[in-house]
């Protein structure tokens, strides 16, 4: 593939160079010598001279070679549209458009002006968030109920066949509510998200409070457990789906908790080197995770298995219900992995933003239910 590439006479790129290199040389040229120049001003003239290099380059024929560069990033053999998921269930996507569900034969359906969204215990409703709402919707877009509340984020829905209860993030701090939209109130005064319920019996919800992680009964106000070190800025709380293990996430520090806040595991990650998303794989205590290390991100098990390795930068990580696939979100390619478990096999597909009506890329919020 690369000696085609290389083989191939773009229009005008004998052209592009030709300036480009009039431009340099004219640089050159004029410069005005300076004995022993400090490595400061030498990083400055190579800087300038790229970007001179650039100007006479980023022309109509130097911009098709540019664009050129930029189609060969991606799997070529990659699915032009989402088909189907490989595994049973449904995904939950958030888009510039809005809400979206999609079928496991690849239907998708536009749930409403949306920036967030959870599934509800077994995949029957919808909790959704926008700005100053919150709202419950069936997955074809019928709305339950609302409720008005100032900054809305990190909607959480949780519980069983009978009860179930919704926990969120607004200005005032974490607030819970009934699965009906009755009995909103004030749990943690100054709470902060991400949140996330332990799955199973009880209402225990982990929350990030002080740059500490806690654990507090939702029911009865009880603070169950906290991280006994400082969490930092967490971009992601996650309980295990047999509620054993609490994973904690920040740019630079991954780490496991167990059921009563003691560490089980840590990653720390070099700086520059953000963990971007992690998540526990259904049915096990696994930890995947979409790492950024310069021009290049993976997908990985925390344990040290690979499941992919890419050029760019990648986003969240999602398991399919029954643990088999893992959805890895490529921002620079504008596609989806989908990686086997196993890390042998994986399917692609391209022009994500587009299917869902997107100038940005599109987030993963959820993937229900398991079977």
């Amino acid at each position: 593939m690369r000696r085609q590439l290389e083989s191939i006479e773009i229009p005008g790129e004998t052209e592009a160079r030709a300036r480009a290199w009039n431009v340099v040389s004219a640089a050159f040229a004029d410069r005005q010598p300076v004995e022993r120049p400090s490595r400061r001003l030498r990083l400055a003239l190579a800087v300038a001279v790229v970007v001179a290099a650039l100007a006479a380059v980023l022309s109509s024929p130097g911009q098709a070679v540019l664009d050129e560069i930029r189609e060969t990033v991606g799997i070529e053999r990659a699915q032009p549209a989402l088909f189907s998921l490989p595994s049973p269930g449904q995904l939950l996507v958030t888009s510039d458009a809005g809400l979206w569900v999609v079928q496991e034969n690849g239907s998708k359906r536009l749930l409403g002006p949306y920036r967030e969204g959870s599934w509800s215990p077994f995949g029957r409703f919808v909790v959704a968030a926008r700005e100053n709402e919150l709202a419950a919707l069936e997955p074809d877009g019928d709305v339950r109920w609302t409720l008005s509340r100032p900054g809305v984020r990190f909607p959480r829905w949780t519980g069983t066949e009978t009860d179930t209860k919704i926990a969120y993030v607004d200005r005032s701090g974490v607030r819970v509510i009934a699965g009906d939209g009755t009995s909103d109130r004030l749990l943690v005064p100054g709470g902060r998200g991400p949140i996330a319920w332990r799955p199973g019996p009880g209402f225990v919800l982990a929350y990030t409070n002080m740059k500490r992680v806690r654990a507090i009964d939702a029911t009865t106000g009880t603070l169950i457990w906290q991280s006994s070190r400082p969490a930092g800025r967490v971009t992601n709380v996650e309980w295990s789906s047999n509620g054993t293990r609490v994973l904690v996430l920040s740019p630079h520090h991954l780490r496991v908790y167990g059921a009563r806040g003691r560490l089980v595991d840590q990653e720390s990650a070099a700086e520059g080197w953000p963990d971007v998303d992690a998540a526990f794989r259904p049915g096990t205590t696994e930890v995947a995770v979409a790492r950024v290390h310069g021009s290049q991100s993976s997908a990985y098990i925390l344990s040290g298995r690979r499941l992919t390795n890419v050029t760019g930068v990648v986003g969240e990580v999602e398991w399919a219900p029954d643990g088999r696939w893992l959805l890895v979100s490529w921002e620079t390619a504008d596609q989806w992995i989908l990686a086997r478990a196993g890390g042998r096999h994986f399917r692609a597909v391209a022009n994500v933003s587009e299917q869902f009506r997107s100038r940005s890329f599109p987030r993963v919020q959820g993937w229900c239910c398991a079977p």
